[in-house]
């Protein structure tokens, strides 16, 4: 007798979140709580401030068959010229594999969060100076885990449609300016893909 064969239907990756830090690891589980998202966040994905780390935690999604989105701050390419040549190599690497998304911000990932109050692509100097900025919004914002933790300032952050007027503000300032950021592309693929 014949061996029945599944026909069943695999359902597509669950992505997995990529992150150079404690701040995107904060951000993208308060995300994954407040609106569902179908993600995997997992703390030994977060952490790895190089290119070449950040392409081992891909690698090891991609043996999985898992779909990888690597978020990623860039300040460290516009005065690391080392870095810079291996953050050119990841996105060359990457950019024709359907199971990866690359997210990186200009200078950092609080330049996401900076669209979801105002428009500007202006030249930040520093990532103090981003956060500062984001004060004036924010005020007790603070990179510290007991205040990253907390899911309130996302909570504040995506309220009254601020969450798609980043992403908006984002596609219109492109990633040409003196700051940009790519995350809005990772809040699509997880509300498109993702739930």
């Amino acid at each position: 007798m014949a061996r029945k064969v599944s026909t069943r239907k695999s359902r597509s990756p669950i992505p997995t979140i990529i992150g150079a830090g404690i701040t995107e690891q904060w951000y993208f589980t308060h995300l994954h709580s407040l609106k569902n998202y179908r993600v995997k966040i997992r703390p030994r994905y977060f952490g790895t401030e190089t290119a070449n780390g950040l392409s081992k935690r891909i690698e090891e999604v991609l043996r999985d068959d898992g779909f990888a989105i690597c978020v990623f701050d860039a300040d460290v390419s516009t005065w690391n010229e080392s870095e810079h040549k291996k953050i050119v190599a990841l996105k060359r690497k990457y950019k024709d594999n359907p199971s990866v998304l690359l997210c990186d911000s200009l200078p950092s990932i609080e330049y996401w969060f900076l669209l979801h109050y105002k428009s500007t692509n202006r030249y930040f100097g520093t990532l103090q100076s981003v956060i500062d900025e984001i004060k004036t919004f924010i005020p007790q914002y603070d990179k510290s885990e007991k205040f990253l933790q907390q899911e309130k300032w996302v909570v504040e952050m995506i309220g009254e449609g601020r969450q798609e007027e980043a992403t908006n503000r984002a596609q219109t300032l492109g990633v040409n300016g003196e700051s940009y950021t790519n995350v809005y592309k990772a809040i699509e693929m997880v509300e498109n893909k993702g739930k």
